[in-house]
């Protein structure tokens, strides 16, 4: 029996996060609540940041004009078919920019290879007072390589 991480895994293309459909994920009719999507989607992110090494709370300091922090700036969500309880979900997420003061990525949430959720997600980067600042170019790389999409420059 093979062991599958809690954080999911990285992939040539990013990061996948293997989920489970629960009771409390889904509404009346029996399918997934819409705003929980958000969840399972926030949740792939996180983990792809602390497989990516990136601790994040290491990396925020409140107050701290030097603290860094990401928030989503933007979201754009299509919904293709519904889940269902029990079905077993698979959030792949992608690095599509990395750099300035923010980052691109796109989530697709999946059962059975079948596109459920299609998202861009547009992350901001924050200091510790919520003004922009620049992605350290490191960590941009990190993001970056996780898809082998190493820039000559980055952006």
């Amino acid at each position: 029996m093979s062991l599958i991480s809690l954080a999911g895994e990285l992939t040539e293309n990013g990061h996948r996060l293997v989920q489970r459909v629960y009771y409390e994920d889904t509404d009346f009719s029996g399918v997934v609540y819409h705003a929980r999507y958000l969840h399972f989607m926030e949740r792939a992110r996180t983990d792809y940041l602390r497989l990516l090494g990136v601790e994040q709370a290491s990396l925020a300091i409140e107050g701290d004009m030097e603290g860094l922090v990401f928030v989503v700036h933007r979201m754009e969500i299509d919904f293709k078919l519904p889940a269902r309880m029990d079905d077993i979900l698979t959030i792949e997420t992608t690095t599509e920019r990395a750099g300035g003061a923010k980052m691109v990525l796109q989530q697709e949430i999946r059962r059975d290879g079948a596109l459920l959720i299609a998202a861009k997600v547009i992350i901001a980067v924050i200091n510790g007072q919520g003004r922009p600042r620049r992605l350290p170019e490191a960590l941009a790389i990190k993001f970056l390589a996780a898809g082998h999409k190493i820039p000559t420059r980055v952006e």
